[in-house]
């Protein structure tokens, strides 16, 4: 080890280099600090100084007094707040009242939608949080994470998390699940070799990264990186980076209402300024002026979006797809593309032994997972386990440090994920480690290791002493000098027609292990080792992969029937990828490195992300630009991850979506959605559910509109002929919120209509309502129009009481809509289409406004309160005409429409 010059100043201010390209003597060297003695104690005080605790910078969201403001300083919500103003100021208090507490009801409604939990970078700050063990003054010390700083000394022992990023000094057998931050499928062997300064993240076998975890051996590693400074805290800066992406939902909504303000502005200035052409008073027109705005602004529409997201979101939590941000409920119906990690949500993310070659012939294995739970067959029949098929999963079984257990209904696995797949494989032979290892005594072991690629365990038995061997093809073949025939007898081998197999196995995917034995005669003194290992006997080959979900499979067969493209993104090799893809229904001609992406231009990446849908050995950055490019080629992207690695791009996707089970809580706090069963196929159930949310909103909004639109008709008709007001705005206050929840809100209940996976994604530009539901909606609001306006001039004429009219009015709108709902139950069938009982939401709506109808009708207090006065029974038969009127005219337009659309495909 070359220690500092002592002539040279000590610097924890090294340029942004290379770690992984420098020797570890000369990174020891730039931070001035020896391996042997590490830090003192008051060298290591100053760095903390200047550089600050080990933790990431926790960036404040937005206060809750702002997104509380943020509700009201909404375009129509304005107009309310105004029209509140303008009715107090002119003496009107009840009134004004009673507009701005439908202001505030809504400001809260929204304020809880908005408030959604910025936990991300909190999340990133516990992962690096954590005890640690460090060398300073010459001493071994035991700190908090948060205490170290540049030019620390670290050990490594199994079952740590590492604490900051580590360029490695020393190594022992030292494995590290890099897992969350590059996406390897696979415990990565470390080593402390210089590398070339192009190497990627995923191969810097000489680094070791903070909130990875240590898996096998010891190490000690010289700190290079501390908080916002690590990997760890660059991806939290693009978290950060990342902006809140207003969804499609809300883009469309805020559109909706731009085009609402505008015409109720238009209208109304239209309305007052002729009333005040026919000489009305200023104070009346005003009056008509805040009818009209209250009138056609839909007060109930932010309720009726909140609560038709919230009852999406419990729909889908049954589907096991929990939602964060309830707008990421309809975004999911509008994706066009979704984004999907390979590894436990493709896939089962357990690697399973798949196949076993012995004596010249392939054995399949059944079973998912780490349960041993399937049949070794040959030819699709029970194979008989005996000779070398049995001495196989024997070699398997004993040549590991893995083992297996069963809690709380799972089975769980503690080590190497391959060598737990070999346990299980014996188990699925009816042989047990446990029983084997009291049958055959472990003597002595050499771990596995990097540099000599196997591992082989010594074994008493049978008088005999064998040593069992597993590891690379290329490394133990050119060893083996014999190979084990079916009845367990050795044959000559046959080099070439093993690596023929070994190749098949490797395209389709699979890792691909040798097995191997040779007897000893252990002495008193025997000592395994590497010199030891020659002169072999083949027992087999073994053929292990990470298999892909059944459920996945179907659920990516119907996304491409619905449109969705959906593409692989993995820090797994390309080799994986692609044979992953071919077996679950992806296009596998071709798959991308991160090295190949990152010479690409935006342009060509542009492309590339529309044309290829596999992409390996990826990096955070690179999911960025992919999630980036997608999105300019106005794509609406879903992206699924479960490390440290895929925050950015959950975040930067319109719909990020984490798994719950495998996924680390800094993806879960950056998704909008997270799988509790992380199986893609719920990705799949969640967009279906999507879609039928915003069918149900379309349905409430074309529901609704029609009586904004219908009570200021009616007031602009009154100022047209120069008519009293047939409704006030209390009264229009009144029906459009009671009958928003009793009668409107029943929609968000509505079950998925037919069919809904057989549509293509709606585009972007495509509007709320297409020109055949603003046509209905026109058509309903002047019935309303002239049922209301009509009804309310008859009652006039017959002599009754401006009371009982306006109450005539009143009920003329609620009965009308009361009809028109069943119509909106289905905006292209018949309303029975649907069940007349399927939604009992629709009849309890009903039967209660019903009630209210009766107590502002006849109730003194409500009369008082509302201007209204009770009507007779004739008055009741002629609102009942009118609603059955309109909701006849309405089915026959529906009708006709259905039929002109079937013409037209």
């Amino acid at each position: 080890m070359a220690f500092p010059d002592p002539a040279l100043p000590v610097s924890d201010d090294a340029p942004d280099l290379a770690w992984h390209a420098d020797t570890a003597e000369a990174a020891a060297q730039r931070l001035g600090v020896d391996h042997a003695t590490g830090l003192a104690d008051d060298e290591a005080a100053s760095r903390l100084t200047r550089h600050g605790p080990n933790s990431l910078t926790e960036r404040p969201g937005k206060p809750a007094w702002r997104r509380f403001a943020d509700q009201v300083m909404q375009p129509l919500v304005l107009v309310l707040v105004a029209a509140g103003a303008i009715t107090g100021a002119l003496g009107e208090v009840v009134d004004a009242s009673v507009i701005f507490g439908v202001v505030i009801t809504n400001a809260i409604i929204g304020y809880w939608q908005e408030a959604k939990a910025e936990g991300a970078l909190a999340a990133l700050a516990r992962s690096v949080t954590t005890p640690v063990t460090v060398r300073r003054g010459g001493q071994r010390k035991q700190l908090e994470a948060t205490q170290l700083v540049p030019g620390d000394i670290v050990m490594l022992a199994a079952g740590d998390r590492i604490p900051a990023d580590l360029r490695l000094i020393q190594q022992h057998e030292l494995h590290t699940d890099d897992s969350m931050l590059t996406g390897e499928s696979q415990p990565v062997t470390k080593d402390i070799a210089a590398l070339h300064p192009d190497t990627v993240l995923a191969d810097r076998l000489n680094m070791a990264y903070a909130g990875t975890t240590v898996v096998a051996g010891q190490g000690s590693g010289l700190v290079i990186a501390t908080g916002d400074a690590t990997e760890t805290g660059r991806i939290a800066g693009l978290i950060a980076a990342a902006p809140d992406l207003v969804t499609p939902l809300t883009r469309k909504m805020a559109t909706f209402s731009n085009w609402l303000l505008w015409a109720i502005g238009g209208l109304a200035l239209l309305t007052v300024g002729v009333g005040l052409a026919r000489g009305g008073s200023a104070f009346d027109m005003f009056i008509a002026a805040v009818a009209l705005a209250v009138g056609a602004i839909p007060e109930g529409l932010p309720a009726a979006v909140t609560v038709t997201l919230a009852i999406g979101v419990a729909r889908m939590a049954k589907r096991r797809a929990i939602i964060r941000h309830l707008p990421a409920v309809e975004t999911l119906g509008s994706t066009t593309v979704i984004c999907s990690d390979k590894t436990g949500t493709l896939t089962e993310n357990a690697m399973t032994v798949r196949v076993l070659w012995c004596a010249g012939e392939g054995y399949a294995v059944g079973g998912h997972g780490y349960a041993p739970e399937g049949a070794i067959t040959h030819d699709e029949m029970p194979a008989d386990i005996d000779g070398a098929l049995r001495e196989a999963l024997i070699a398997g079984a004993l040549c590991n440090d893995a083992s297996l257990r069963h809690e709380h209904g799972q089975w769980k696995i503690t080590g190497d994920p391959t060598e737990a797949a070999l346990i299980v494989a014996a188990r699925k032979g009816k042989l047990d480690e446990h029983t084997l290892g009291k049958l055959f005594p472990r003597r002595d072991v050499l771990p596995f290791d990097a540099t000599r690629q196997f591992m082989a365990t010594a074994h008493e038995g049978d008088g005999q002493g064998v040593v069992y061997v597993k590891g690379a093809l290329e490394r133990l073949l050119p060893l083996c000098v014999d190979r084990l025939s079916a009845n367990g007898q050795p044959l000559p081998i046959d080099r070439a027609a093993i690596e023929k197999v070994a190749c098949a196995y490797a395209e389709q995917g699979m890792r691909v292990l040798l097995l191997a034995r040779r007897d000893f005669n252990f002495g008193q003194n025997f000592r395994l080792t590497v010199e030891g290992i020659e002169k072999l006997t083949l027992i087999g080959l073994v053929g292990m992969i990470d298999p892909p979900r059944k459920a996945a499979i179907g659920a990516i067969r119907n996304c491409h029937s619905a449109g969705i493209r959906v593409k692989m993104i993995t820090g797994d090799h390309a080799v994986t990828a692609l044979a992953i893809a071919r077996q679950i229904g992806l296009n596998a001609e071709k798959a991308l490195t991160g090295r190949e992406l990152a010479q690409l231009d935006d342009t060509a990446l542009g492309e590339a992300a529309h044309s290829v849908d596999v992409f390996a050995r990826v990096e955070p950055e690179q999911k960025l630009r992919l999630v980036g490019a997608l999105q300019a080629r106005g794509e609406v992207v879903a992206m699924t991850g479960d490390g440290v690695n895929d925050a950015p791009a959950l975040k930067q996707a319109d719909i990020g979506i984490a798994m719950g089970l495998a996924g680390t809580e800094v993806a879960k706090e950056a998704a909008a959605m997270v799988l509790t069963d992380d199986n893609f196929a719920s990705i799949e159930a969640a967009v279906e559910e999507g879609r039928g949310v915003w069918d149900n909103l379309v349905k409430f909004i074309t529901w609704t509109l029609p009586t904004n639109f219908g009570e200021g008709l009616v007031i602009v008709a009154a100022i047209l002929f120069g008519s009293t007001l047939p409704i006030t705005p209390l009264q229009i206050l009144w029906i459009n919120m009671t009958t928003a929840v009793l009668l409107g809100l029943p929609l968000a209940f509505e079950p998925i209509e037919r069919g809904v996976m057989r549509r293509a994604p709606r585009r972007l530009d495509q509007p709320v309502l297409d020109s055949g539901l603003i046509r209905r909606i026109v058509l309903v609001s002047f019935l309303l129009l002239a049922g209301a306006f009509g009804l309310f001039l008859l009652e006039l004429d017959q002599g009754h009481s401006l009371a009982e009219a306006r109450t005539v009015a009143v009920n003329v709108f609620v009965m009308v809509e009361a009809a028109y709902l069943f119509n909106c139950r289905s905006l292209t069938r018949s309303f029975w289409s649907q069940g007349l009982f399927s939604n009992p939401w629709i009849w309890a709506g009903l039967g209660s406004m019903l009630a209210l109808q009766l107590a502002m009708t006849y109730l003194p207090v409500m009369n008082r309160l509302f201007q209204t006065a009770p009507i007779g029974l004739m008055e009741w038969a002629e609102i009942v005409a009118v609603a059955l009127l309109c909701s006849t005219l309405i089915g026959l337009e529906k009708h006709l429409a259905a039929r002109l659309a079937r013409r037209t495909t």
